[in-house]
């Protein structure tokens, strides 16, 4: 897994507090921003965080370039509907040998990990000869409509593996650039940092927590599963770890 902070607001918590002092200033928002001081931007957000006024948080928007991911974690990710997301296209893109990602279980069993190896080289098998299959079909098809030959080849390889990608698994390695403000990654980071979340984007919710927190560490200083600010909220479901799950959140 790869993360990089591709773009982010400029100055994300002094803009935070502009905002949000605009609601009680009679003062316009240039102004306000002149005369913020980090100090005093610091000390301001501290107490609208204590205060819960989230909306001046959706001002600022942070965008990361995610790659070695699965589709089991994409599927997941755009569950998370305020946010913006491009994801690397399996009907345009042509995959001559996929890469997948191993489940730490499987990876640590010799004999389940030859089992999952062979399904994917399977799958990759299958993928490839549907590829040709279809695609000389296709392109049958697309000469006796008339296409020109160039044509009909360009348009039977996308009809192709528009078609062979459906044997792909959900293991299949995965490109996508999202975007998301700081209120939705806040949410994001109450439920996906649980040790509820199923473990791969568990591990990215860390990730990109810490790289957020490198650049507007006032506004996330209190992110992360909702047990380290209050009780924990997952009731007869709990891990029953919330003193260490507090602790590893205080160092990340």
């Amino acid at each position: 897994m790869t993360i990089n902070l591709i773009a982010y607001t400029p100055d994300p918590e002094k803009v935070v507090a502009a905002a949000a002092k605009l609601c009680y200033s009679q003062s316009g928002a240039d102004d306000i921003m002149s005369n913020l001081e980090e100090q005093q931007t610091t000390a301001f957000l501290g107490k609208l965080m204590d205060f819960g006024h989230y909306s001046p948080l959706e001002h600022v928007s942070f965008t990361f370039a995610i790659e070695g991911v699965s589709r089991v974690l994409t599927h997941q990710l755009v569950r998370h509907r305020i946010a913006s997301y491009s994801q690397q296209s399996q009907r345009y893109v042509k995959l001559d040998q996929f890469e997948y990602i191993v489940p730490p279980a499987i990876e640590s069993s010799p004999k389940a990990k030859a089992i999952f190896v062979k399904a994917m080289e399977d799958d990759q098998e299958v993928y490839s000869k549907l590829v040709d299959l279809l695609e000389a079909e296709y392109n049958i098809k697309n000469l006796e409509a008339g296409m020109s030959a160039k044509k009909a080849k360009a348009s039977a390889e996308k009809s192709a593996i528009e078609d062979a990608r459906f044997v792909f698994p959900n293991a299949c390695e995965t490109k996508i650039v999202m975007t998301m403000n700081a209120r939705s990654l806040i949410n994001f980071f109450n439920h996906r940092c649980c040790t509820r979340a199923q473990w791969e984007i568990r591990a990215l919710a860390d990730e990109l927590l810490k790289t957020v927190k490198a650049v507007a560490p006032t506004l996330f200083e209190g992110a992360g599963p909702k047990c380290i600010t209050g009780p924990c909220p997952e009731g007869k479901m709990t891990c029953g770890k919330i003193e260490a799950v507090r602790q590893k959140y205080t160092e990340l």
